[in-house]
């Protein structure tokens, strides 16, 4: 990840003026600290700060077309850059920097190239011929960006808002697949992602959903993409690895990258071994099964231990770069976020990553509750446009505090396409036909010839990071807001923090260290807000009354479908319910068989 900001349209052109955007600037270089570039033109300036993932030699920021009449800085990657300088022979290249086509796109093209880019990116780009220019996130969100407005009339974008904040009255989090435009505001990008109709029921391909069609098109339409999306994120000329939790996804990801590795261009440089990384408390579900799918499958496997006092010591600094007090999100971003530092002292500077899949599968425990299956897909599809506002921040801003990129394959374009037409009938969770959440992804790649993963991996129940990395932590972390905000404070929340006001003492908590760092009320209205239960949204809490008494994001707040669900909680709905359906999952299904006993009570 780099760091990108722009300020255009100052009405101070000085040389004050430009000292203050390099001083802004240098906020954001822990996402960029290879080197910084900055371009003016007049009124205008494009900032950058560095990670070098592509071309270390000779790609720097901001990047040109020929005669530097077109001036782009970009954070992000474009994984199709050679196919589309190839259709660009007219234009000369100065760099082997997959964003450096940008520049060329929109000489040859104008506003409409942006479609035909596949990756993840934030850019702005200024045309010094008529002092117009544009700015554009990638249709899900996955790398950061803001947008702000100074009292000069000055329009500002920055990939973190510390970087834009103090110098703009207002500003917002840049709308994912939009591009914004000088000439016409903004514009809907069509990425073809997610451009279907949210309410609908949808039938893959055309294939009838009968059972022996549905996998065959697991086999030849969903296990192909998926294969294709982590074998293109293997671009790179640094070090990389994979970031294992020994869960469903992440070890999905492993195993793909583990198998074509050896044929990418990466290996011949850094050898043909993958690196994987875990970080857990001592003990945790995540660290058992993440070192299990490191031995199957071979891996140079680094296992990082924290403990929760190292965890609670870091909230601050998690905060300031993550820039958001959802509870969920810090609860998972502090791990990573040691996790992160870790790599980065190894010499690795980028990671693939396992976030999307949940949303895209319905793979979080209370997607159980969903009553039919267009609630089903709606939820998805409200999931995944608000990733940019939870794991994608997460995953991009944890890693990036430490100069390490993240990418992510379950969010590629084509993959979502293609999981996205799937009927949501079978991505929904049916014990009474041994469907568990993320069955559709599970049997996918359940290769009896040549096994991706064991059965048990394959089929082990949902763990949220922020669970997985140890149960203690998020106990620990309740504790400690507990010793820091009284019972007092909490009742009178609404007066200090009235919009978004927390509801639980650990939300009280982190709301104050985000107000010490962006105390304005821009700033706190671009975190959202509403109930949840185990990363859920609002709407889905209406699924079950019952989980409205616990509103905790946690995956143990699952009642009735977590195996180590709380217990008291857990305890209270068995004796209400005097046993008569079934807690969690059986245990034939908990050790990778997908059959169920014909007495099996369907939750």
């Amino acid at each position: 990840m780099c760091g990108i900001l722009a300020v255009l349209g100052c009405a101070d052109s000085s040389l004050a003026k430009r000292s203050r955007i390099i001083e802004l600037s240098r906020r954001l270089r822990h996402r960029g600290p290879d080197w910084s570039g900055l371009h003016c033109f007049k009124d205008c300036y494009l900032a950058h700060q560095r990670l070098a993932i592509v071309d270390p030699a000779s790609g720097d920021q901001p990047l040109y077309n020929e005669d530097k009449s077109i001036v782009v800085t970009v954070n992000g990657e474009i994984y199709n850059h050679e196919e589309l300088r190839a259709n660009l022979e007219s234009h000369q290249f100065r760099t082997g920097s997959d964003c450096e086509v940008i520049a060329h796109l929109y000489e040859e093209y104008g506003e409409d190239f942006v479609h035909m880019l596949d990756g993840m990116f934030s850019f702005v780009l200024l045309d010094t011929r008529d002092r117009s220019y544009i700015a554009a996130r990638d249709a899900i969100g996955i790398t950061p960006l803001y947008m702000g407005w100074g009292l000069d009339g000055s329009v500002w974008f920055a990939s973190e808002m510390k970087a834009l904040s103090d110098d703009c009255e207002r500003f917002v989090s840049f709308p994912p697949g939009h591009i914004y435009s000088s000439k016409s505001v903004f514009i809907v990008i069509n990425l073809t992602v997610l451009q279907v109709d949210c309410g609908g029921s949808i039938i893959p391909h055309g294939l009838q959903s009968v059972y022996p069609q549905l996998l065959m098109m697991l086999q030849f339409f969903v296990m192909p993409s998926k294969r294709h999306a982590v074998i293109k994120r293997l671009m790179t000329d640094v070090p990389f690895g994979v970031l294992l939790s020994g869960g469903l996804d992440s070890s999905l990801v492993a195993a793909v990258a583990s198998r074509h590795l050896s044929k990418a261009k990466v290996a011949r440089q850094w050898g043909s071994q993958l690196h994987t990384f875990c970080i857990g408390l001592k003990g945790s579900p995540d660290l058992k099964a993440a070192r299990e799918v490191a031995d199957y499958l071979g891996t140079f496997h680094h296992e990082f231990h924290f403990t929760v006092q190292e965890g609670i010591d870091a909230l601050d600094e998690v905060i300031y770069h993550i820039e958001t007090y959802d509870v969920t999100t810090i609860r998972a971003s502090t791990p990573m976020f040691l996790m992160s530092r870790k790599i980065k002292s190894l010499g690795v500077k980028m990671v693939l990553s396992g976030e999307g899949s949940d949303e895209i599968f319905g793979g979080y425990l209370y997607f159980h509750k969903a009553p039919n299956k267009e609630e089903f897909h709606l939820e998805t599809c409200r999931k995944i446009k608000a990733l940019h506002l939870y794991d994608c921040l997460r995953a991009n801003k944890a890693t990036s505090a430490w100069g390490v990129e993240a990418r992510v394959p379950f969010l590629d374009k084509q993959f979502i396409n293609i999981a996205m037409d799937i009927d949501p009938e079978w991505k929904m969770i049916r014990h009474d036909l041994g469907r568990i959440e993320k069955w559709v992804l599970r049997n996918a790649f359940d290769d009896e010839q040549n096994p991706y993963l064991p059965k048990h991996i394959l089929y082990r129940q949902k763990e949220q990071f922020s669970d997985g990395v140890g149960y203690s932590w998020i106990d620990g972390l309740k504790e400690h807001a507990n010793e820091h905000v009284s019972d007092a404070m909490l009742m009178n929340a609404s007066f200090v923090y009235p919009d978004n006001t927390p509801m639980t003492k650990e939300g009280y908590y982190y709301r104050s260290i985000f107000e010490k760092h962006f105390p304005k009320n821009a700033a706190r209205a671009t975190v959202p807000g509403g109930p949840s239960v185990a990363c859920s949204t609002a709407k889905a809490v209406e699924w079950d009354a019952a989980w409205l008494k616990n509103p905790d994001p946690s995956g143990r707040a699952a009642l009735g479908v977590h195996n180590d669900a709380y217990q008291e909680e857990q305890e209270k709905i068995v004796a209400s319910e005097n046993s008569t359906s079934v807690i969690g999952f059986p245990q034939a299904m908990r050790e990778g068989m997908v059959e169920v006993t014909a007495t099996t009570t369907a939750i």
